[in-house]
């Protein structure tokens, strides 16, 4: 049997045991009887002889020799084990054993199949959205303007495409600083996720740069006429009035990850 290299002893013991349980149960075999058997039929697929009797009991968390070999005595009653008692290792796994593990491990088989499958699947989905700085959902802040360029682009969030409508290629992520936007329910330490798109409608939450004062800020925007209104989520502060050639948007929010509880 190929296992997967990743799965610890322990944790892949269990794991095959869990799915064992579920099988054997209808065989009117006790949960104990069943990590027996199963640690059996593992020690012998991997070492080639069985175990001893303390081995067993080690592994199965069983403290008495007697309980072992009182379930040893019932598996070998209900066929799936033959014993020399007075022999160290001596536990045959029967042919009974190795056809209800063989019909056992084809159901192992496709789970571990249909576990990696799913996995393989998402990871071929993801699509990584660069995170590019932060945003300030506040006063505007003074920073460079070719899209956010002074900030490390090398961090990156990884997300599944499904995600998104648009082309994932233009869309970047700005942790957001302040509470200007606290009732559109962005928080300080949220974050958004960008699109580039130069069809913005009135009342979409942008990321813009403002040319005059060379400050960037996220906030609702409006076009009033020659000038632009940059709107905040927050009752208790004034919007910002600009010149509308002063504006110039890098993107509109798409997605709020939110990092506060």
């Amino acid at each position: 049997m190929i296992l997967p290299e990743h799965l610890s002893e322990t944790h892949l013991f269990w794991f095959i045991i869990s799915v064992r349980y579920q099988y054997m149960a209808k065989k009117n075999m006790t949960k104990r009887q069943n990590e027996i058997l199963a640690y059996i039929w593992s020690y012998v697929d991997r070492k080639g002889r069985p175990p001893t009797i303390r081995e067993i009991g080690e592994k199965c968390n069983i403290s008495s020799t007697s309980v072992v070999n009182y379930n040893l005595n019932r598996l070998s009653e209900q066929g799936y084990l033959e014993r020399e008692k007075d022999v160290s290792r001596g536990l045959r796994l029967t042919e009974k054993a190795f056809v209800k593990f063989g019909e056992l491990g084809e159901t192992l088989k496709d789970t571990i199949n249909t576990v990696a499958e799913t996995i393989s699947e998402t990871l071929e989905n993801m699509v990584r959205i660069p995170l590019m700085g932060d945003i300030v959902a506040s006063k505007p802040l003074e920073m460079g303007h070719d899209d956010f360029d002074a900030y490390d682009s090398e961090d990156a969030l990884e997300l599944s495409a499904s995600l998104f409508k648009g082309d994932p290629k233009q869309m970047f992520a700005l942790r957001v600083r302040g509470d200007s936007m606290i009732d559109a329910m962005i928080a300080d330490g949220d974050i958004v996720i960008m699109q580039q798109d130069s069809n913005i409608r009135d009342g979409d939450m942008v990321a813009v740069w403002l040319r005059d004062s060379g400050t960037t800020t996220l906030k609702k925007i409006y076009r009033e006429g020659p000038q632009v209104r940059l709107q905040p989520a927050n009752k208790e502060m004034e919007p910002i009035y600009v010149g509308a050639k002063e504006v110039d948007v890098q993107g509109k929010v798409m997605m709020v990850l939110r990092q506060s509880p």
